[in-house]
Formats: structure tokens, C-alpha cells, sequence
């Protein structure tokens, strides 16, 4: 044992102690013993722009706590670190940064210029990583864009291909220009955008009468197949099956009644054209209409508008407006605020365009995963509600094609002759765009000659295969049956219907069991109002300066301290300045315990020792079912009182003259042991939040070994009946000391003695404590 000589906790010291425990391989998981398996699915961020905002970093300083922790309960925990660098970010990253654009570039050299922007920024997210202290190996982790993981996105392809579990359609398909690709579903959030709403007339075939239609799509007229009312719209029912004429563009659509019709909404009438939103889809399936391709694939207006071609969308809008105005069409035009669906990663407006995907069945799928994902133990319990919503709004199946660069190819050849997709076994990665096919002949025809496919998967085909990546699918057959299903998938709520259930499906279908039994969701990081942080926004806050400033430690017990699991939290260098404090009366309280030498103590302890070693107990309890409960907010606040406001304010002002006394022995070395078996716990218990200074510590007062190889304490049910006494203590010394406050001469700034006033005798419910208590306020 030493005694710690520096006078605060110096977390520069951090770096050598990470480097130590690399060294040591402290953290290896042990694939050769089956045994408490714990794998973590653990996300792999994308380094785009700036890796990391402060609430990312937060989030990945908790999901080091989970492998912690379940290392100090006995788990043989493999914590994998991944790299998510497959998709979209990234070339819009290399475009701005080279001032490019991709399909202006050639494809090799545009994917070199996407690695080197990701070399880059992957070494600063993983440097953070290492300043967080993230317990994990990184002299393996992996990257989604490596020729391993992408010859395993293909070949879970390939397999699902042969189950008839994939198939092509030309459907009209949620699109994004800025991107140029199909996206699904999942990638679409709704802002409300302020929008014209135009009220036009509609003359009504052999008749001088008109309708108004109230639209906010008026560069889509040109589009119009049908007129709908609702069936029970008493003010048409006796325009149903009647004709009106287009404005501008003189073709005669019909009336018709359709129950998705809004009476409330502008006056009750729509145009159903291809396609304004996804209500359009559907009439048009149902009505067996024919639909007319508005908008090309640049976002311009095709060749149908006739004098209105090759205008942009907003162009178009203002053109047909301005031209409806002109020929007296216009009856009124008012600007509304309307849910708009915007691409997730760009913000543009999202359209709806007929194209030929690759799809993966989904519809038939959700029932199981619905059945399914009720055996999933969700922490907190409250954020199921996102996946089960979302497995209630899924309607198509799941469109995995894009035609972007950075990505897994999809690895099919065509027939020049016949057509025919040709498909290559698994084992490989596959180029189609570049290389050769690895047949001879056609499948169907025989035909020598093939085209490749030039798209590459939705970036969710990668990432939903992370827990087969992990655990080694199709690569290591015993390993794989030793740690597969996984034990718990950490992430961030907004991608429960993506990466969650994206994984949950394609596993299921692979596997046919989910690939994990629990799920951990957090809450986001806001500002200091409570806004959500974004670039746009300019309120993100990086976090390395503050790590680098604060430390490691400091930044993940701020993040442990803010709020209970799932809930959003406020980030703020002022609450991380506040987290320290307490780190610096941890040290102290170690330096103070420190210049006592541990002893061994096996006769019955005073009353102030079993006190808080019954407190103790309450504490060690508290904090296991918060570790258990993956919620640290429980441990970190409970550990934090009872160190501050019990062990060091009373325990330590209690018993400090008998851990010095020279006359009392007995009561000298019950009060020693029992300052060690508080202060050792408290390390132990709070090492799984802040490693750094829980190792230093216990490193200087009771082993050589690190603290990581502790088990987690367990609950004793011992002196808690003593736990009756906190209050009164608490009272009783807070009163005293109150009382000597006041009684400071306000001339001399010197304290009165108080050991004549009677009024501080030790109450009768408190003789026990009453040495203890004399002791620590010099009472007779």
C-alpha cells in the first residue's frame, strides 16, 4: 500500500493507464471457454464530417459501462468495435471536401477519394474511443466496406436470393435527386414545411359548371388520372362519374368516390396524380390507372409537361402557377404548413417515382417479428412502443437497390441476350461493375455474354448482418454456435426502425432466430434548451476538447449522472465541470484514507462502523440492480451520495479521532478496516463508470492488479438494521454543526466553545454512537 502523495487526481494520467491494459490484453474475450458468454452488438458509428457530437460520444461511454460491468459479474464479454463506413455520408462528405461531383468522376477513382475521407476521419473517432476508454480490442476492429464483411452482406444475399426471398419490380418507389436513389420507408422523417395551397377550378365536361380543388402539388396537374370525393361528401355526390377538364392542359380525368378523401381538407375534392404521395399509389393500384412519370431522376419535370419540361420542381410550381393566375384559373392561394416526407440524410423533399428495384419480402416476415420481438427484454421498457409502431406502419416490402458508388455491390450479371440475372456462389466478393462474372454460360439460355449490375445495397444490407459478422456466420461454425443469438443490441432510438429492425429481419431470415435477447435504447443528446443537436443548427458540441480538458472520467460520470436510461439528456461544459467535483472528493477522501494501513478485523465492529457498513449494504445493492438494469444513472447518483453525503461528511468526521487514537486498539482497528471495506467497495462499484481513477486508486492502496479484474460486490444483508440511524445521525450532526455557525464571534471570527451548553447532549437514541459523536464535535 502507498500513500497517495498528489494532491488531486491528474487525468493526464488516463493515457498511461489505457495503454496498460491494452498491453495487459485485460479486455480479451475468451473464445476458448464458452462459459457466462456476454457479446455486445455494438453500433459502428459512421465517420462522417466530424465523427462525433458530445451525445454520441455519451452513448458509446455507456455501452462501455455495459461490458464492464458484466465482466465484474463473471461474463466473458466480447465487446466488438466496428467502423460503419458503407453509404451515402460519405460521398457527399468527398464531394463537398474535393468539390465534385460522383457521377461526374470516375468510379475509381471517386471510391479512392471516399477511403481516404474515411481513413481520415475513422483514426479521429477511433482516437476518441481510446480517450473514452472504451474497454474494448482495437487491434481487430472491423470495418463494413472491408472485403471480409462485404463478401458477407453478398453471400447472405445469394442465400435469400435461392430461398425466393428476393425479387425485382418497377414500382413507384419513395426517391431522393440529391441522393439519385431509391430509399425506403425508414430513411424518410416529416417536417412541417410551409406550403402554397392553390385552390383551382376545374370545369366540368358538358357543363358550365366547375369544381375547386385545393392542392399543394400543382406542378403535378399535368400528372392527373382522377378526381376523388368522399363517398359520403354530400355536397358531390352528384359529380360522381362525371369528367372535368384539366387546366392548361385540356384532358378530360374523372369523378370519382374513393374513402381516402379528407372533407375537411381544402374543399373536400383531390387530384390523384402520379405521384404526389403515397395515397396516389394506392388509388392508382386500385383504379388500375395509368400513370404518367412526372419527375425524372434529377428532380426535373419530364417531357409529359410539355412547355413546363425540364424545369425544376419549385420552377414548375411557380411556372403552372403563375400561368393558372394568367388564364383565371386561381380562385384563392394561401400559404399552410404541411408534413412534408424528407430524406433522412439530405432534407430534400422526397418524390415518388416509378423505377425497377430489388426488393427483399418484409410484409410476410412482420407477423413473426411481432411475435418475436415480444420475448426481447427491452431497457428502458417504454421505447418497445417505436418498434412496435413501426412494425404496425410497414406496408411495402423493403427496397434494398441504389444507385450509388460507396456501397456492397449487388452481385448479379445479365444476359445480353435473354436478360436473365445471373447469380455467383457465395464465398466471394463480387465487383459486377468491373470485373468478369465467374460462369461461362447463361443459366436460362446459355448465352456467353453478361453485363454487370451497377447498384450497390441499401447501407442497411451491411449493418443488419453485424451480429452474424460478429459472431463469425458462416466462417466458424463452433464459434458461431457458442456466442449466437448475442446478448444485448445498444443504440440510439431514432434507428429502432432501421438498424433494429433491419437486423431482426434479415437474422431471422437467415438464422430464423433473433440475433439477440435484449436491447438497450438511449435518449438523445441535447443542448442546453432541450433542442436536439444538429449541424444545420450550429448547437453541437465536440467532445474531445472536454475529454481532453476534464478527462475521461469526468465526461463519463457526467454522462452516467444526467438522466435514467432512454430519456434525453442536456450536454453542457457546465454540468461536466460539475461532474469533477465529485472525482476531486473521491481522491481526497482516498488520500485520507490512504495513510492508513489496512488491517484485519474479525471482532464485532463499533456502532458507527456496522452504521455504514449497513448503508453500505444499501448501496451495493442499489448499484447491482442498476448495472443489471444497463441503467447507470442509478449507480453513479447512488454512489455519488452516499460518498459525499454519508461516508465522507459523516462516516469519516465520525470515526477519524479512533482511527487515530493510540489508546484504543480494538476500536482504532475496527474503524481503519472498516474506512478500507467502504473506500474499496465504493471503487469497485464505481470502476465500470469511471475506470481511470478507480484503477489509479486502487493501484496505489490495495494491488498491483488492475480494479477490472474485481467481481462486482454482492449484497449482504448485514448491519441494515442499523439503517434506522441515518437520520438521526444526519440530524444530529447537522445541528451542531449549524448551531457552531452561528455562534462564531462575529468580532473575532473565532469559534465559541461548546462544551458547556447542555443543549448538545447526545440524544438518548443515540448512545451507541455517543464516543464517536463527543469525539467529532469536541462535546464533553
Amino acid at each position: 500500500m502507498t500513500k497517495i502523495m498528489d494532491k488531486s487526481w491528474r487525468p493526464e494520467i488516463e493515457h498511461g493507464l489505457f495503454q496498460l491494459w491494452e498491453e495487459s490484453g485485460i479486455y480479451d474475450f475468451d473464445d476458448i471457454n464458452p462459459e457466462s458468454i456476454f457479446v455486445i452488438d455494438t453500433p459502428p458509428p459512421y465517420p462522417s464530417g466530424r465523427p462525433w457530437h458530445i451525445g454520441a460520444a455519451s452513448h458509446y461511454a455507456q455501452i462501455d459501462m455495459i461490458a464492464r460491468s458484466a465482466r465484474m459479474f463473471g461474463k466473458n464479454v466480447l465487446f466488438p468495435i466496428g467502423i460503419d463506413r458503407n453509404g451515402l455520408p460519405v460521398e457527399i462528405y468527398t464531394e463537398k471536401k474535393h468539390k465534385i461531383r460522383m457521377r461526374d468522376t470516375d468510379r475509381e477513382k471517386f471510391l479512392q477519394l471516399c477511403r481516404s475521407s474515411l481513413d481520415e476521419l475513422e483514426a479521429e473517432m477511433i482516437h476518441i474511443m481510446k480517450n473514452l476508454g472504451l474497454s474494448s480490442t482495437f487491434s481487430n476492429y472491423y470495418r463494413t466496406d472491408s472485403d471480409e464483411y462485404r463478401k458477407l452482406t453478398q453471400a447472405t444475399f445469394i442465400d435469400i436470393w435461392h430461398r425466393g426471398l428476393i425479387y425485382s419490380a418497377n414500382r413507384p418507389n419513395n426517391y431522393c435527386y440529391d441522393c439519385g436513389t431509391t430509399i425506403s420507408d425508414a430513411e424518410i422523417y416529416y417536417d412541417e414545411l410551409s406550403t402554397p395551397l392553390v385552390f383551382i377550378n376545374f370545369k366540368l365536361v358538358d357543363s358550365d359548371s366547375t369544381v375547386t380543388i385545393a392542392t399543394t402539388r400543382p406542378e403535378l396537374l399535368f400528372t392527373c388520372q382522377l378526381i376523388i370525393v368522399h363517398p359520403d361528401d354530400d355536397r358531390y355526390e352528384s359529380l360522381v362519374n362525371k369528367k372535368v377538364e384539366l387546366p392548361l392542359f385540356s384532358r378530360e380525368v374523372l369523378i370519382a368516390a374513393h374513402h381516402s378523401v379528407k372533407p375537411e381538407f381544402g374543399t373536400g375534392v383531390v387530384m390523384v396524380c402520379s405521384y404526389g404521395d403515397q395515397n396516389d399509389v394506392q388509388v392508382f393500384r386500385e383504379f388500375n390507372l395509368k400513370e404518367i412519370k412526372g419527375i425524372d431522376v434529377n428532380g426535373r419535370i419530364t417531357q409529359s409537361a410539355g412547355p413546363y419540361a425540364g424545369l425544376k420542381i419549385s420552377q414548375a410550381r411557380k411556372s403552372i402557377i403563375e400561368d393558372l393566375k394568367k388564364y383565371g384559373y386561381i380562385v384563392e392561394e394561401k400559404i399552410i404548413m404541411h408534413r412534408t416526407p424528407l430524406c433522412e440524410r439530405s432534407k430534400t423533399p422526397v418524390e415518388i417515382i416509378p423505377m425497377k428495384d430489388y426488393y427483399i419480402k418484409q410484409l410476410e416476415f412482420v407477423p413473426t417479428i411481432k411475435e418475436l420481438s415480444k420475448k426481447l427484454r427491452f431497457h428502458p421498457e417504454i421505447h418497445r412502443q417505436i418498434l412496435d409502431s413501426w412494425l404496425e406502419s410497414i406496408s411495402i416490402d423493403w427496397p434494398i437497390s441504389r444507385r450509388r458508388f460507396y456501397g456492397t455491390e449487388i452481385p448479379i450479371w445479365y444476359c445480353t441476350n435473354c436478360e436473365e440475372p445471373n447469380i455467383p456462389p457465395a464465398g466471394k466478393y463480387y465487383k459486377p461493375w468491373k470485373e468478369a462474372p465467374p460462369f461461362s454460360n447463361c443459366l436460362k439460355c446459355g448465352k456467353t455474354d453478361f453485363i454487370g449490375d451497377e447498384r450497390t445495397f441499401d447501407t442497411w444490407m451491411d449493418s443488419s448482418i453485424s451480429p452474424l459478422y460478429i459472431a463469425n456466420f458462416n466462417k466458424n461454425n463452433q464459434f458461431f454456435s457458442n456466442v449466437y443469438p448475442l446478448q444485448i443490441r445498444p443504440q440510439s432510438k431514432d434507428i429502432v426502425r432501421t438498424w433494429l429492425f433491419y437486423s431482426m429481419l434479415r437474422c431471422y431470415q437467415l438464422t430464423n432466430v433473433l440475433p439477440w435477447s435484449d436491447v438497450w435504447v438511449m435518449g438523445y443528446g441535447v443542448d442546453e434548451k432541450g433542442e436536439k443537436m444538429s449541424k444545420s443548427k450550429g448547437n453541437v458540441i465536440d467532445p474531445l476538447p472536454l475529454i481532453t480538458k476534464y478527462g475521461a472520467d469526468t465526461f463519463r460520470f457526467w454522462s452516467a449522472l444526467e438522466a435514467s436510461l432512454g430519456q434525453d439528456f442536456r450536454c453542457s461544459e457546465q454540468k461536466i465541470a460539475e461532474a469533477q467535483k465529485f472525482l476531486t472528493k473521491l481522491w481526497n477522501v482516498g488520500r485520507f484514507v490512504s495513510t492508513f494501513d489496512n488491517v484485519d478485523f474479525s471482532d464485532d465492529p463499533s456502532a458507527s462502523d456496522k452504521w455504514i457498513r449497513g448503508e453500505l449494504s444499501l448501496l451495493v445493492d442499489r448499484c447491482s440492480r442498476g448495472y443489471n438494469e444497463y441503467n447507470f444513472y442509478i449507480p453513479s447518483n447512488a454512489i455519488r451520495d452516499f460518498t459525499r453525503n454519508l461516508f465522507a461528511a459523516h462516516y469519516i468526521e465520525l470515526v477519524k479521532s479512533r482511527a487515530y487514537s493510540t489508546n484504543d486498539s480494538l476500536g482504532r482497528n475496527s474503524a481503519i478496516y472498516t474506512l478500507h471495506y467502504c473506500f474499496s467497495t465504493i471503487l469497485i462499484l464505481l470502476s465500470p463508470i469511471c475506470p481511470f481513477i478507480t484503477d489509479q486508486l486502487w493501484n496505489k492502496i490495495y494491488s498491483s492488479n488492475s480494479i477490472h479484474l474485481e467481481r462486482m460486490p454482492k449484497f449482504q444483508n448485514k448491519y441494515t438494521e442499523m439503517l434506522k440511524f441515518t437520520p438521526l445521525i444526519i440530524e444530529f450532526n447537522s445541528t451542531v454543526w449549524a448551531s457552531k455557525k452561528e455562534t462564531v464571534s462575529m468580532k473575532t471570527g473565532k469559534s465559541l466553545s461548546l462544551r458547556d451548553q447542555s443543549n448538545f447532549n447526545v440524544p438518548i437514541e443515540l448512545s451507541q454512537f455517543k464516543d464517536d459523536l463527543k469525539r467529532m464535535h469536541n462535546l464533553i
